[in-house]
Protein backbone atom coordinates (compact mmCIF):
# COMPACT_ATOMS: atom_id res chain seq x y z
CA UNK A 1 0.00 0.00 0.00
CA UNK A 2 2.70 2.26 1.10
CA UNK A 3 4.52 1.62 -2.40
CA UNK A 4 1.26 2.37 -4.39
CA UNK A 5 0.81 5.83 -2.47
CA UNK A 6 4.59 6.49 -3.17
CA UNK A 7 4.09 6.05 -6.90
CA UNK A 8 1.11 7.99 -7.38
CA UNK A 9 3.14 10.87 -5.44
CA UNK A 10 5.94 10.76 -7.51
CA UNK A 11 3.99 10.44 -10.30
CA UNK A 12 2.17 13.74 -9.48
CA UNK A 13 4.94 15.98 -8.80
CA UNK A 14 6.07 17.05 -11.85
CA UNK A 15 2.36 18.77 -12.25
CA UNK A 16 2.75 19.73 -8.59
CA UNK A 17 6.02 21.60 -9.40
CA UNK A 18 4.83 23.20 -12.22
CA UNK A 19 6.42 22.87 -16.19
CA UNK A 20 10.06 23.35 -16.99
CA UNK A 21 8.63 25.67 -20.25
CA UNK A 22 5.62 26.20 -22.17
CA UNK A 23 4.49 25.33 -25.73
CA UNK A 24 6.28 27.16 -28.57
CA UNK A 25 6.52 27.22 -32.91
CA UNK A 26 9.24 28.52 -33.98
CA UNK A 27 7.85 31.44 -36.53
CA UNK A 28 11.50 32.40 -38.33
CA UNK A 29 14.63 33.64 -37.39
CA UNK A 30 18.33 33.70 -38.10
CA UNK A 31 19.01 29.79 -36.74
CA UNK A 32 18.71 27.78 -40.23
CA UNK A 33 18.56 24.55 -38.05
CA UNK A 34 15.05 25.10 -37.08
CA UNK A 35 12.98 25.28 -40.28
CA UNK A 36 9.68 27.86 -39.54
CA UNK A 37 6.42 26.51 -38.22
CA UNK A 38 8.79 23.64 -35.82
CA UNK A 39 6.75 22.67 -32.77
CA UNK A 40 8.11 22.04 -29.50
CA UNK A 41 8.62 23.22 -26.43
CA UNK A 42 10.64 26.38 -24.25
CA UNK A 43 12.36 25.40 -21.66
CA UNK A 44 13.47 28.16 -19.01
CA UNK A 45 14.15 25.30 -15.87
CA UNK A 46 17.97 24.90 -16.88
CA UNK A 47 20.35 27.52 -14.87
CA UNK A 48 22.29 28.12 -17.72
CA UNK A 49 20.55 28.24 -21.19
CA UNK A 50 17.50 28.58 -22.85
CA UNK A 51 16.27 25.36 -24.48
CA UNK A 52 14.29 24.66 -27.22
CA UNK A 53 13.47 21.17 -27.94
CA UNK A 54 12.10 19.51 -30.98
CA UNK A 55 11.51 15.92 -32.26
CA UNK A 56 15.18 17.00 -34.08
CA UNK A 57 16.61 17.93 -31.02
CA UNK A 58 17.44 21.08 -29.64
CA UNK A 59 18.74 24.35 -30.12
CA UNK A 60 20.51 26.25 -26.69
CA UNK A 61 20.93 29.97 -26.18
CA UNK A 62 23.08 30.76 -23.03
CA UNK A 63 21.18 33.11 -20.90
CA UNK A 64 24.93 35.58 -20.72
CA UNK A 65 24.36 36.06 -24.52
CA UNK A 66 20.81 37.31 -24.66
CA UNK A 67 20.87 40.47 -25.08
CA UNK A 68 16.74 41.29 -26.48
CA UNK A 69 13.49 40.16 -25.03
CA UNK A 70 10.84 41.06 -26.89
CA UNK A 71 7.19 40.45 -26.33
CA UNK A 72 4.29 41.48 -28.35
CA UNK A 73 0.41 40.13 -29.95
CA UNK A 74 -1.70 40.18 -33.18
CA UNK A 75 -4.87 39.48 -32.92
CA UNK A 76 -6.86 38.18 -35.91
CA UNK A 77 -10.72 37.42 -36.65
CA UNK A 78 -11.12 33.52 -36.33
CA UNK A 79 -12.55 33.34 -40.49
CA UNK A 80 -12.18 29.56 -40.64
CA UNK A 81 -14.12 29.26 -37.43
CA UNK A 82 -16.84 31.27 -38.86
CA UNK A 83 -17.30 29.59 -42.07
CA UNK A 84 -16.59 25.88 -40.78
CA UNK A 85 -19.25 26.23 -37.28
CA UNK A 86 -21.02 29.20 -36.64
CA UNK A 87 -20.43 33.18 -37.63
CA UNK A 88 -20.61 34.43 -34.23
CA UNK A 89 -16.68 33.68 -34.38
CA UNK A 90 -16.44 36.81 -36.50
CA UNK A 91 -17.18 38.87 -33.36
CA UNK A 92 -14.18 36.91 -31.38
CA UNK A 93 -10.35 37.82 -31.54
CA UNK A 94 -7.99 35.19 -31.56
CA UNK A 95 -4.70 36.47 -30.43
CA UNK A 96 -1.14 34.90 -30.73
CA UNK A 97 1.59 36.06 -28.45
CA UNK A 98 5.21 36.53 -30.06
CA UNK A 99 8.12 36.37 -28.33
CA UNK A 100 11.59 37.28 -29.55
CA UNK A 101 15.04 36.32 -28.36
CA UNK A 102 18.27 38.38 -29.87
CA UNK A 103 21.36 37.09 -28.63
CA UNK A 104 24.85 36.61 -29.71
CA UNK A 105 26.83 33.27 -31.26
CA UNK A 106 30.09 32.07 -30.65
CA UNK A 107 31.31 34.32 -33.70
CA UNK A 108 29.81 37.92 -31.78
CA UNK A 109 27.28 38.09 -34.54
CA UNK A 110 23.89 39.18 -33.53
CA UNK A 111 20.98 36.30 -34.39
CA UNK A 112 17.74 36.33 -33.19
CA UNK A 113 14.49 33.86 -33.15
CA UNK A 114 11.33 34.44 -32.80
CA UNK A 115 8.46 31.76 -31.41
CA UNK A 116 4.46 32.10 -30.91
CA UNK A 117 4.07 30.96 -27.29
CA UNK A 118 0.88 29.45 -26.03
CA UNK A 119 -1.62 31.78 -23.97
CA UNK A 120 -0.92 29.62 -20.86
CA UNK A 121 2.55 29.92 -20.85
CA UNK A 122 3.79 33.31 -21.91
CA UNK A 123 3.28 34.94 -18.87
CA UNK A 124 6.06 32.56 -16.97
CA UNK A 125 8.51 32.63 -19.91
CA UNK A 126 8.40 36.19 -19.42
CA UNK A 127 9.36 36.12 -16.03
CA UNK A 128 11.65 33.06 -15.91
CA UNK A 129 13.50 35.10 -18.69
CA UNK A 130 14.16 38.35 -16.81
CA UNK A 131 15.48 36.53 -14.02
CA UNK A 132 17.79 34.55 -15.82
CA UNK A 133 19.05 37.05 -18.17
CA UNK A 134 19.02 40.23 -16.33
CA UNK A 135 16.71 41.42 -19.15
CA UNK A 136 14.14 43.18 -19.22
CA UNK A 137 11.71 42.56 -21.83
CA UNK A 138 10.53 44.89 -24.39
CA UNK A 139 7.03 44.92 -25.07
CA UNK A 140 5.66 46.00 -28.45
CA UNK A 141 3.24 47.97 -27.45
CA UNK A 142 0.57 48.88 -24.36
CA UNK A 143 -1.63 46.15 -25.00
CA UNK A 144 0.73 43.55 -25.34
CA UNK A 145 2.62 44.96 -21.80
CA UNK A 146 -0.68 44.62 -19.84
CA UNK A 147 -0.89 40.57 -21.79
CA UNK A 148 2.73 40.44 -20.17
CA UNK A 149 2.36 42.04 -16.65
CA UNK A 150 -0.79 40.23 -15.67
Amino acid sequence: MRQLAAAVFLSALPALCGSPGGHAEYVGGTNAAITPKTDGVLITSNPLCLTFRVKQGEVRVPYSRINLLEYGQNSGRRYIEAFLISPMFLLAKKKAHFLTVGYTDDDGQQQALVFRVSKGDIRSILVSLEARTGQKVQFQDEEARKAGKG
